[in-house]
């Protein structure tokens, strides 16, 4: 192919591209001309660099096509943007939009919890078929606060964290067949109830509560707002509401997983509370108000900064230009 033949025949088109993108405004003629024209000097560039050695063409050619393509179709929102969006806006719309859900089920688990915790404390037979009573006073006399020392803080915190933000992505990805969020939180109720029956039945409770709340008040926190949106998504395949089924699963999933990250950031700060905070030698007052700072922090945060958003019409989900476009229905 005779490449400066080529350029001749297409000089005029580039040109015209040119002129175009040195436009503040076009009309709409000729905004379309601009699509136009980007689509065919792409292909003029693809020619060219198939049958040219030409690198000045080529790079004035690339040149002019980046621009046109980022007049076509808009510059990128820096990540950082987008991180700063989603920490206020995103993450606290998709907490305060499924807080009913995850008040239920904070009410419900800690309910049930309180419940086998007084049943174990009162049936030393439900105490024997749990353990033996050497184990169980090893439990409530060593074992319980030992288990918060029994690694470096550093290892332990990441063990913990990765532990936790499993659990959340367990609730959150499988909530759509529910079951396995009812499965998560019984399997922590469970847990907890034990727990608490068995150091209440040696006259330990305080210990308990003392290494406990410090970093189980988060902890559990992020594990109910998990299982809450887990339980919502789960009911939206049931009751879609006015939108249609797949498009309001769609929604409501996008919404659900993206909660994701800001529970493993919320679950992180728990992480860390739990290494460094609950096995210290402050006293018990201090590390409680430590674990209870962190959790008015994460409720005024989603308070405020998740009603605003909530009102503004956000629900967490990604905004329309990257959910992709609907096939219009009947209403």
């Amino acid at each position: 192919m005779d490449v400066d033949a080529y350029a001749a025949a297409h000089r005029g088109e580039w040109q015209r591209l040119e002129l175009l993108l040195k436009r503040n405004r076009l009309s709409g003629p000729e905004a379309d001309e601009l699509v136009a024209l980007y689509q065919r000097v792409a292909t003029h560039l693809s020619v060219i660099r198939s049958s040219s050695p030409d690198p000045a063409l080529v790079g004035r050619l690339s040149a002019l096509v980046a621009r046109a393509r980022s007049a076509v179709t808009g510059t990128h929102t820096p990540a950082w943007r987008d991180a700063a969006r989603f920490l206020t806006v995103g993450f606290p719309a998709a907490v305060h939009a499924s807080r009913y859900w995850s008040a239920g089920a904070a009410a419900v688990s800690l309910g049930v919890a309180w419940l086998i915790a007084t049943w174990v404390a009162g049936s030393p037979e439900v105490q024997g078929a749990i353990a033996a009573p050497e184990e169980i006073r090893r439990l409530v006399e060593e074992d319980f606060e030992a288990y918060y020392s029994s690694a470096p803080a550093g290892s332990f915190a990441a063990q913990v964290w990765t532990n936790n933000a499993w659990v959340a992505a367990v609730c959150l990805v499988s909530g759509i067949l529910i079951v396995p969020v009812l499965y998560v939180l019984w399997a922590n109720v469970l847990n907890l109830g034990i727990a608490a029956g068995l150091m209440a039945s040696a006259g330990r409770l305080d210990l308990f509560f003392g290494l406990i709340t410090p970093h189980g008040l988060l902890e559990l926190t992020a594990v109910f707002v998990a299982a809450g949106a887990g339980l919502r998504l789960g009911w939206t395949v049931v009751d879609p509401g006015p939108l249609p089924r797949v498009q309001a699963v769609a929604a409501c999933g996008r919404a659900t997983v993206g909660m994701a990250l800001g529970l493993t950031a919320v679950l992180l700060v728990s992480g860390v509370i739990e290494a460094f905070v609950t096995p210290s030698g402050l006293p018990t007052w201090a590390r409680v108000g430590i674990g209870g700072l962190a959790e008015l922090a994460f409720l005024a945060y989603v308070a405020v900064l998740g009603r605003r958003a909530v009102r503004a019409g956000e629900t967490g989900d990604v905004r329309v230009r990257e959910a992709g476009d609907h096939a219009p229905t009947a209403g």
